[in-house]
């Protein structure tokens, strides 16, 4: 099932992004041109990593018995020079719970491991765009 952003024509650049029965807006800034409805697309590719990696440690504690309480993933981002091909994440996990310190490393290790991270990281991107 594709991922659909449609036009929200009552405000200047507002889409509605549709993921399997979901919605959110999207949208920029006001000196952008828009009105901070919602996150912007770099915003989204930003937590898409944070989200995979608070989803994987998660999983990752559950499947290893390891008790975690809970999990806060902070990410800022560096696009100083993106134009030259260079985009940095930085991630901080947060993680509460009865842990030893072997635990946390582990826990951060599978951070790492993110589906996402690795798709970042490692994998050569194609896109294609056509007209409808």
């Amino acid at each position: 099932m594709p991922i659909t952003v449609t036009r929200d024509l009552s405000q200047p650049m507002r889409h509605i992004v549709h993921i399997r029965g979901h919605e959110f807006p999207v949208d920029v800034s006001a000196d952008q041109g828009g009105t901070d409805s919602g996150p912007g697309a770099h915003d989204l590719y930003d937590a898409a990593l944070a989200s995979c990696k608070a989803l994987t440690v998660v999983w990752y504690a559950r499947r290893k018995g390891i008790a975690l309480d809970d999990v806060r993933v902070e990410i800022e981002r560096d696009a100083s020079e993106e134009r030259h091909g260079i985009y940095r994440l930085h991630t901080r996990l947060h993680l509460s719970g009865d842990l030893s310190e072997a635990q946390r490393q582990e826990l951060l290790a599978a951070a790492g491991k993110c589906p996402i991270h690795k798709l970042m990281s490692t994998a050569a991107t194609e896109i294609t765009t056509s007209l409808a």
